[in-house]
């Protein structure tokens, strides 16, 4: 009875589709100046109680923001934590950037705007609980899940990502990360 549950179990989520993975896309830097020296997993830190889920790229006030890849300007958010945010979503809608901290949207930015990779969506800033002395893009990645969510998503660790794309020294680079299974966080506050 027990082997046969767990051939189920094994087997049930390929005949449902589920096994498959989303693709990433190819994604460049969120800015233009590429600082690889700079780039380190921050994803499991702990922050007031919480994991980060997130890199923090620190930059001067007003630096560019860019759009990682072609996609949808999902959600235009200002909250205490996050300060003035973006959400946007991959061409697939699989896949949601937050950018979090920023100073001011780029003109005219609006929900359902679609955007292209390497367009200047946002600028630096210390909104939110950033503090003032130290201006940077929170940067998160999740999977949007089976109502595409723009927030509450299985969270990826961006590092391997941007560390990827830095290594492109247009900052514009491209990468294509794999997301494995082990990758996924399924605690995600």
């Amino acid at each position: 009875m027990r082997f046969a549950l767990g051939v189920v179990f094994l087997i049930l989520p390929t005949l449902l589709g589920a096994a498959q993975k989303p693709k990433m896309p190819e994604l460049g830097y969120p800015l233009s100046e590429v600082k690889p020296r700079e780039l380190r997993s921050q994803f499991t830190d702990k922050r007031r109680g919480h994991r980060h889920n997130a890199i923090d790229l620190m930059r001067k006030r007003g630096t560019p923001v860019m759009a990682v890849t072609d996609g949808t300007i999902r959600k235009l958010y200002r909250s205490k934590t996050g300060g003035i945010s973006i959400y946007m979503f991959d061409g697939s809608q699989e896949y949601c950037f937050f950018y979090g901290h920023l100073d001011h949207y780029v003109k005219n930015l609006h929900e359902g705007q679609e955007v292209h990779k390497g367009e200047v969506i946002g600028y630096v800033g210390y909104t939110g609980n950033a503090k003032r002395s130290a201006p940077h893009l929170h940067f998160a990645v999740s999977l949007t899940g089976p109502q595409h969510r723009w927030s509450g998503g299985v969270p990826i660790d961006p590092y391997p990502m941007l560390l990827a794309a830095s290594t492109h020294p247009s900052g514009a680079g491209e990468a294509e990360v794999a997301v494995d299974a082990d990758d996924l966080d399924p605690e995600f506050d």
